[in-house]
């Protein structure tokens, strides 16, 4: 058996669909499952809306993702040239014709192909006298009767009747291929046994496989998946939310996180939720994706990004937090990847994406000396004060600033003070944070570090 070989072929008009994403998750799972290539293809024909900047936007989500080709990407407008060479062979074959019909006597063709209940049939189809000098386009000669049976693997065996297939067009009046041929020869051509792709194309398979019949060229599989819809189950939009890679990007959601919960949407390995690269590759097959559209469900994406965030390094964590707020404009400087990184373990296992660790990390960044809210001044009376210094003066002695130990240093300190934690906590935390959000008191000491938490208490105590 041959190398299988899969591919993705976006079309660069605009940023990469979650859809995109998850059709080239599923090759890319495909092929490195085998020990087999992931090829990109850009679909670049449409030259006014192929941009650099929408070219240079599907490479960022493919880069995002993880996801890369295992030779340089194809860019299909460079291939004209090749595809234009075939049809002249089809024509050879006579599995092509030219046809000279007008746009008009087209429409009107086809309006009355319509209203009778039967095929487009070109009246230059069996003629060869038309005036090459003219404008014409070239269609494909395709069977007037019979079944066309695709067997695909994920919907099994689909039949169309051949007399309802148009004879579809090749070439365009201007020498320009058309998508239905250009993606036979990019295909053939870079050696692809697998075609999984969105079963919005299920249509055009038909026509495709009758070009590579005509060309006496192996079919490669075909493997037709459901879209992913949005939770009321209708096709997902901007109603249902991020539909964009570099949203979920911005969102906080990491790429591991992505991966896993994209590769669950219409497949599955028995209750799995959660599971790695490597046992995705293991575990996958195409045959097994589920012929019913899926639904995104951000509460589950969510779940598995906190999973993921809960392994995924703390430095790394630090980084992508200090973007996350950077983004929000905040000021930042130098010290402050430090002390985010230390900070991180007490924040991530409360958070479920980057941009809810940015919202927890306010404290850890707050510049000295802290401005206290008004409770915390409340709660800064001449007991409240006392009590403050001695904790104080008994953390300054502390050997270990560890988050077990800080918790019950504290906790030992209530108890030979008399009084619940109740009593003290609340003064702490504010003296610590003014006020801002953290996580519970032995961490957030931990998070800011001795001496910025000794710092900080001192700054209070001076006010």
């Amino acid at each position: 058996m041959s190398q299988v070989v899969t591919r993705i072929a976006p079309s660069p008009t605009g940023d990469m669909h979650i859809g995109t994403a998850r059709t080239a998750l599923f090759n890319w799972l495909y092929a490195k499952g085998r020990g087999g290539k992931f090829l990109i293809r850009v679909e670049d024909t449409d030259r006014e809306r192929s941009t650099q900047t929408a070219v240079d936007k599907l490479f960022e989500g493919f880069a995002w993702l993880e996801l890369f080709s295992d030779e340089p990407p194809v860019f299909q407008y460079g291939r004209i040239e090749r595809h234009k060479a075939v049809v002249e062979d089809l024509l050879a074959r006579g599995a092509a014709y030219r046809c000279w019909m007008s746009p008009d006597e087209t429409q009107a063709e086809r309006e009355a192909a319509k209203a009778e209940n039967r095929r487009f049939v070109s009246p230059w189809r069996d003629r060869t006298d038309g005036d090459p000098g003219e404008p014409f386009v070239v269609r494909f000669k395709g069977p007037l009767d019979g079944d066309v049976v695709v067997r695909d693997l994920v919907q099994g065996e689909v039949r169309w009747q051949a007399r309802h297939l148009d004879d579809l067009v090749l070439l365009r009046s201007d020498g320009n291929p058309t998508y239905n041929l250009a993606v036979v020869v990019d295909d053939h051509d870079m050696g692809v046994t697998h075609v999984i792709r969105g079963d919005d194309h299920l249509n055009n398979t038909p026509k495709q496989q009758l070009i590579y019949q005509a060309l006496g060229w192996a079919l490669p599989a075909f493997a037709h998946i459901p879209l992913i819809y949005g939770d009321d189950g209708k096709k997902l939009s901007k109603r249902h939310g991020a539909t964009a890679v570099g949203e979920y990007a911005d969102l906080g959601y990491l790429p591991e996180a992505m991966r896993n919960y994209l590769a669950r949407l219409s497949w599955g390995h028995g209750d799995d939720e959660l599971f790695s690269d490597e046992q995705a590759m293991a575990w996958f097959d195409v045959a097994d994706v589920s012929k019913a559209p899926s639904r995104l469900d951000f509460d589950k994406l969510a779940h598995v990004n906190a999973h993921w965030m809960k392994l995924a390094d703390d430095s790394r964590l630090a980084r992508l937090t200090r973007e996350a707020l950077a983004r929000r404009g905040a000021d930042l400087w130098e010290g402050d990847d430090a002390r985010l990184t230390r900070a991180i373990p007490y924040l991530k296992d409360r958070a479920r994406t980057v941009v809810e660790l940015a919202d927890q990390a306010g404290f850890v960044l707050r510049r000295r000396p802290v401005e206290l809210d008004e409770r915390t001044r409340g709660l800064l009376d001449e007991a409240g004060r006392a009590r403050l210094e001695r904790l104080r003066r008994r953390l300054s002695l502390f050997e270990s600033w560890d988050v077990f130990a800080l918790e019950a240093e504290l906790k030992a300190f209530a108890e030979d003070e008399g009084v619940g934690f109740g009593k003290i906590g609340p003064l702490v935390r504010g003296a610590l944070t003014g006020g801002s959000p953290s996580p519970d008191l032995a961490k957030t000491l931990a998070a800011l570090g001795m001496e910025e938490s000794l710092g900080r208490l001192d700054d209070a105590l001076s006010t």
